[in-house]
């Protein structure tokens, strides 16, 4: 019997805390102390001078503060497919089409590398067509509303919003592509807006590029291998039905704190019908802090694991194995030995916690009515772990994944 996705499809149908405050810590603090108090004694965190952050060099990564933690993107997400359960009712759309105006919505309140929070919703509408004429009658889109805020380090019940990340990115019916810079009428381009605290000065900074969601046309898609060093040895695995989503000069934009810096993103997460594991194939993400250019490459997996009662209770999890910069991280000695004797395919998905990773999951418990297979909404935990990852490298992968709420979750 082949193996099933997150939303229950058969492939035929469907497819420890080890680190120092850090740069981006002592940022998050100095922009809390900038934004006025109420009126009240002053609090210790906010008049205290900040240790310097550490000097940093050309070597790639080595510079940056590496944080080794669990929960380092954790937090909860409630979507609901609202295009699943209102459908048109006036006969004028093609059959099955959800009603004008339905949205798919995604609220969540996320915690990133302890010291930022993004809290907020995400919509998402469908192109729509009228059933005689096949002429559009709605465009698809997404739009961001989300809350930032900062934490302070030393007390993290103590915040402080500072900006929005907001914005409407239209999705091209031609190619299926999210055109993150173009807005809407060239308007309402996505952003992130930072507001004036203090002795910090507020920015905008635009998100960019495009993202190519997965093939709406699946009859193409073909098998592709991918290959990973496990240990001391290079083991591959073939993929019979591969379906790519593309970054295409994808920009993450600044943001919130000055030390998460515009970073380009090019590559594929390309998803696998058969099993709904999805397969980082040497994303790259490029860009510059205090004058140093860093380049981190992302490969490993993302498996989708169902639980043995998922036809009746919804649950499911994927489990996230993403290695960062794989070619210069090699596996101590003594851990390779752990997976000589695995299996090729049993290598692949293991987890090497001797290199620089993100692991941990996120958990799905949906609703499946009766007699349907797809979820009608989804409660989303989130529980990510960091092993000797710089807290640019866990921000920037949060933001490209927040880009792909919805091929991640719902295509």
């Amino acid at each position: 019997m082949p193996s099933a996705s997150r939303f229950g499809l058969p492939s035929t149908q469907l497819f420890a805390l080890r680190s120092n405050l850090g740069a981006a810590a002592l940022s998050a603090a100095a922009m809390l102390a900038a934004v006025a108090l109420p009126a009240g004694p002053a609090l210790a965190w906010q008049t205290a001078t900040p240790p310097k952050a550490a000097a940093t060099t050309a070597a790639p990564a080595g510079p940056l503060e590496q944080v080794t933690e669990d929960g380092v993107i954790a937090g909860t997400m409630n979507i609901e497919f609202e295009t699943r359960v209102k459908k048109d009712t006036t006969g004028d759309l093609k059959a099955d089409s959800p009603a004008k105006g339905a949205k798919d919505r995604y609220t969540f309140t996320l915690n990133v590398a302890k010291t930022t929070e993004f809290a907020g919703e995400i919509t998402r509408q469908p192109n729509l067509f009228g059933r005689m004429l096949q002429r559009k009658q709605q465009e698809a889109q997404l739009f961001y509303r989300v809350d930032l805020a900062v934490l302070n380090p030393k007390d993290l019940k103590q915040k402080r919003t500072i900006g929005r990340w907001v914005g409407t990115v239209p999705v091209d019916t031609a190619s299926g592509a999210f055109d993150l810079g173009k807005g809407v009428g060239g308007e309402s381009p996505l952003r992130i807006n930072i507001d004036a605290a203090g002795t910090a000065a507020a920015f905008v900074d635009n998100f960019g590029g495009r993202l190519v969601g997965k093939a709406e046309n699946k009859e193409n898609l073909a098998a592709y291998s991918y290959k990973r060093l496990v240990g001391t040895k290079t083991v591959e695995i073939v993929v019979k039905r591969s379906d790519p989503m593309r970054f295409e000069n994808l920009v993450l934009a600044r943001g919130p704190a000055q030390t998460y810096p515009r970073t380009v993103v090019n590559g594929r997460l390309d998803y696998d019908y058969e099993t709904g594991n999805y397969f980082a194939d040497g994303i790259r993400f490029k860009y510059n802090l205090d004058g140093v250019d860093y380049e981190d490459v992302v490969s490993g997996t993302i498996k989708w694991v169902e639980d043995a009662d998922r036809k009746s209770n919804g649950k499911g999890y994927y489990d996230f194995n993403l290695r960062f910069n794989e070619d210069k991280n090699k596996s101590a000695t003594s851990e390779a030995a752990a997976f000589e004797k695995m299996s090729a395919e049993d290598a692949f998905f293991a987890v090497d916690n001797s290199v620089s990773c993100l692991t941990g999951r996120i958990s799905y418990q949906d609703t499946i009515p009766s007699g349907s297979e797809l979820p009608t909404s989804s409660k989303v935990t989130y529980a990510l772990n960091a092993n000797k990852l710089t807290k640019q490298q866990i921000m920037n992968f949060h933001k490209l994944w927040l880009i792909c709420v919805g091929p991640t979750n719902d295509e």
